[in-house]
């Protein structure tokens, strides 16, 4: 039996979200004068809000105007690393790196889910010591630089699901074959919860709360 242990990232092993804090660490990082178009940013947050705009289409459009259409791909490496390093030094749930530890020590292979971009997420998932990152996945240009645009899906809600579904076959993984944890802190991961073999609740919001109660998953308050 293949035993895989699961996590969300953002507010299920983080204190707060990562992406917006991304994107502000690489307009500084790389170019300040992109902080003034920060009033932009509020306009497609109130798209967003009034559904004239998807999640997917938010997160492209604040990428352009944060960090630019095209980020050169060393660029890409030298801030998600400086990144993530501030990442593991100040936003981390202590409980989140035990619980990570345990399931490291019963033999689990770590996965992170993850619906911010891949390419910032796998260098926080690394440094916590894990094997794989399933994140959106942003577009990149021949020579592998980085564009302002989603790959695919945006790795949320049903989506995730399917993008884990699909790293398993590309592992050469049977589902049925594996016992599989879940961790989330969100009720959009509640096909990820519904599917997994052991699903968990950290630090959940009202209506994951509510779920969880009603299908009898634990719940933890990680600090």
């Amino acid at each position: 039996m293949n035993r895989i242990a699961i996590y969300d990232m953002d507010k299920t092993i983080t204190r707060r979200p990562t992406f917006t804090p991304f994107l502000l660490h690489s307009a500084r990082t790389l170019n300040p004068a992109r902080l003034l178009l920060i009033p932009f940013v509020l306009v497609t947050i109130f798209l967003y809000a009034v559904r004239l705009i998807d999640r997917g289409r938010l997160k492209e459009l604040n990428h352009a105007l944060l960090i630019g259409r095209v980020l050169p791909v060393q660029s890409a490496k030298s801030v998600a690393a400086g990144f993530a390093t501030m990442i593991i030094s100040s936003n981390v749930l202590t409980d989140a790196t035990r619980r990570i530890a345990s399931d490291r020590a019963e033999g689990y292979r770590l996965v992170m889910a993850t619906a911010s971009y891949a390419f910032y997420a796998s260098a926080i998932a690394q440094m916590l010591g894990f094997e794989a990152t399933i994140g959106t996945r942003a577009a990149t240009s021949a020579t592998g630089d980085v564009l302002a645009r989603i790959n695919g899906e945006n790795c949320y809600g049903p989506a995730k699901r399917r993008m884990v579904e699909a790293w398993l076959a590309q592992q050469g993984l049977v589902r049925a074959e594996c016992h599989i944890r879940f961790y989330s802190d969100h009720v959009s991961d509640a096909p990820m919860l519904e599917w997994a073999d052991e699903a968990f609740v950290v630090n959940g919001h009202g209506p994951l709360k509510q779920l969880a109660h009603e299908r009898g998953w634990p719940s933890f308050d990680w600090h």
